[in-house]
């Protein structure tokens, strides 16, 4: 099915990255403390390690590639694969058998401390270090597995347009929906992110970074 493309408002990319890292790299001085804070948590309340290393999709940067040479190549042309870090929240061998699953509410392999993690996106703070390194901006679609992503890229026509920009910690998508339970959730969330896409620049990130912690308190409330 043909669907109609999507693309990026242009934005500098130079003055976009040091935002990106000044930002991140304050946040990371800033909250120390808290990491540490849940480093001990984390390492009291259940065996196995702290931080947890996942692969997600990333950018594609050979989007603007003509379709002839596309077709030459013969190639799926999906993001960039690269480390993740998060806060471990999951029972060690979690998905050992389930396999790489969409992240639910009430998640039975989640931790105590990993739910109240979750609740309050706590658990994502290391990405801080993946926007440091260029993986991921501090706004911008969220990044999926590559099982995950080759699933919906064959569900949802436009899902591939998500990865013509990084992936971020929060967005437009995380500010209006939480955990997705259905493939019309997900359906959802990806004309967020396209919204995101073709409006992006640095004072709508900041609005949409304004707005993160107030939505996540009040989805909270609301549990």
């Amino acid at each position: 099915m043909n669907v109609p493309e999507v693309f990026p408002r242009e934005r500098s990319e130079v003055a976009n990255r040091a935002l990106n890292v000044s930002l991140s790299v304050a946040s990371l001085m800033l909250l120390s403390p808290v990491f540490v804070l849940i480093a001990i948590a984390i390492r009291m309340s259940s065996r196995g390690p702290i931080i947890y290393a996942q692969t997600r999709v990333g950018l594609d940067r050979r989007w603007r590639e003509t379709l002839a040479l596309r077709e030459r190549r013969h190639e799926d042309l999906g993001g960039q694969v690269f480390t993740i870090f998060k806060f471990r929240t999951m029972r060690v061998d979690a998905e050992r058998l389930s396999g790489a699953v969409w992240a639910q509410e009430n998640d039975p392999r989640v931790t105590s401390l990993g739910r109240m993690l979750r609740k309050f996106r706590l658990d994502e703070l290391p990405q801080l270090w993946n926007i440091v390194r260029g993986d991921m901006n501090l706004v911008g679609p969220r990044p999926e597995r590559p099982s995950i992503v080759a699933r919906l890229r064959e569900d949802i026509d436009e899902y591939r347009f998500r990865h013509r920009v990084k992936p971020g910690l929060t967005g437009l998508a995380q500010i209006n929906q939480h955990y997705d339970s259905c493939l019309d959730d997900v359906r959802a969330k990806v004309r967020w992110d396209l919204a995101y896409i073709e409006r992006q620049d640095a004072w709508f990130d900041i609005r949409i970074m304004l707005r993160t912690i107030p939505a996540v308190l009040l989805k909270f409330r609301g549990q």
